[in-house]
C-alpha cells in the first residue's frame, strides 16, 4: 500500500495522504518525551514523507502544538496539510503549586488549567490560540474534541455542551470555514453513540474516530458508519492501534482503549497475532492496514514518540499483506463478517 496515496475526505474538496501522524504522543501521553527527540521525530516524519500531521491543544496542554509548530515553522505551507481541535481553552492557574501537586489528566503537560468551552467565543478564541502556539495563519480542519460522557462524566453535561455547540460553537466554525480560514469540520469519537448523536443536531464534514473501528473490535458498523456513508461524511481513523496493544501484542502493559484489557480482550489479540504470523505478517501492519479497506475512511494517523517508530509506521503500512489473512480472521471469529476487505 502507497502510504501517501490521496482520498477525497468525504463530500469535501480536501485531498488527504492516507498516512498522517498523529500528535498525542508528543503531547507527552505516556511518557515525558524531551524536546530533541520530539524535534527529531516530527524531522523523520517530514523526511520520509508524511505530509498530514493532526494535533489538539489538549495533547500536553498546549506542548503538542507548540512541537508541531517548531518543526513546521519556515516549511512551504502549500505542502502539508494540519488539524487541530476545539473544545478547551486554557489559563494561567492562580495557585501553581496546588495546580502542579493536584491529581491532573495530563500530568506531562504544561502548567494550565483549561475549561470546556463551546460557545462561539470559545471556538474563535481557541482557534486564534492554536494559530500562535502552531505559528501558523490558518489551520485545514478543525475538529470539536472530547464531546462525550467518557471524558465529561454524565451525558447532562454531554448535553448541555452539545447545545452550546449547536447555539454558538458551530456558527463559529461555520464561520471560519466561509472565510477560508479552514477547510473541513469534524469531531472527534471516542464511543459509540457519539456519530449518530452528532450528525442529528450538527453538519459535519467528517469524524475523527479513535477507538471505535480498529482489528480489535468495530462496533460502529452496525449503524455509525453505514450513516456516515449515507450522508457522504468521511472518516479519518484515530488511536490505529487501540492504544498500544495492536502495536505490541497482548504484552505485559499493553493497553487497550488507554486502560489494561481484561483476560478475554488479551486473549483475543493473542489470536490475532497467531493468524497475522501464520501469514507472515506483523500484526502493526495488519492494524495499519486493516481499517482503509472501509470506502469511508480517508486516512489513518499513528503516532511516533521516537525516529525509528515513524520509519516503522511506514514500512507496516507499505507490507504485503495477504487478502486471505482477512478470510482467515473471519472465520475465526477474530473479525466481523461484514467488515469491509479485500
Amino acid at each position: 500500500m502507497d502510504p501517501f496515496k490521496k482520498r477525497q475526505l468525504g463530500r469535501t474538496s480536501v485531498m488527504l495522504p492516507q498516512f498522517g501522524f498523529g500528535g498525542a504522543g508528543l503531547g507527552n501521553l505516556f511518557d515525558d518525551i524531551k524536546e530533541t527527540t520530539a524535534d527529531d521525530t516530527l524531522a523523520a516524519a517530514w523526511d520520509e514523507g508524511v505530509r498530514y500531521y493532526d494535533t489538539s491543544p489538549w495533547y500536553g496542554r498546549g506542548l503538542s502544538e507548540h512541537r508541531f509548530g517548531r518543526a513546521l515553522f519556515g516549511k512551504p505551507r502549500e505542502d502539508f496539510i494540519i488539524s487541530t481541535k476545539v473544545g478547551r481553552l486554557f489559563s494561567a492557574p492562580k495557585d501553581i503549586d496546588a495546580f502542579c501537586a493536584s491529581e491532573r489528566d495530563w500530568h506531562l503537560g504544561l502548567p494550565f488549567e483549561h475549561r470546556h468551552d463551546y460557545t462561539y467565543e470559545g471556538v474563535m478564541r481557541s482557534y486564534e490560540d492554536s494559530l500562535q502556539r502552531l505559528r501558523l495563519n490558518r489551520i485545514d480542519l478543525l475538529i470539536i474534541h472530547d464531546l462525550d460522557s467518557l471524558v465529561l462524566g454524565s451525558e447532562r453535561l454531554v448535553d448541555a455542551h452539545l447545545n452550546q455547540l449547536a447555539t454558538g460553537g458551530m456558527a463559529a466554525l461555520q464561520d471560519l470555514k466561509a472565510a477560508g480560514k479552514i477547510k473541513a469540520i469534524g469531531a472527534g469519537v471516542n464511543q459509540t453513540g457519539t456519530i449518530s448523536k452528532f450528525l442529528d443536531v450538527l453538519d459535519l464534514d467528517f469524524f475523527l474516530v479513535a477507538l471505535p473501528y480498529t482489528l480489535a473490535e468495530q462496533p460502529v458498523l452496525d449503524s455509525e458508519f453505514p450513516l456516515c456513508e449515507k450522508r457522504g461524511v468521511g472518516i479519518i481513523i484515530g488511536a490505529v492501534y487501540a492504544s498500544g496493544i495492536l502495536a505490541t501484542g497482548a504484552v505485559p502493559g499493553a493497553k487497550i482503549n488507554y486502560r489494561e484489557p481484561t483476560a478475554d480482550e488479551a486473549d483475543r489479540i493473542r489470536r490475532i497475532e497467531a493468524v497475522c504470523r501464520s501469514f507472515d505478517t506483523p500484526l502493526p501492519a495488519a492494524a495499519l492496514q486493516y481499517t482503509l479497506h472501509h470506502p469511508s475512511v480517508t486516512s489513518i494517523i499513528p503516532g511516533a514518540i521516537e525516529p525509528s517508530q515513524v520509519r516503522k509506521n511506514i514500512a507496516f503500512f507499505r507490507h504485503e499483506t495477504p487478502a486471505e489473512l482477512w478470510g482467515e480472521l473471519k472465520k475465526q471469529g477474530l473479525l466481523r463478517a461484514d467488515a469491509p476487505t479485500p
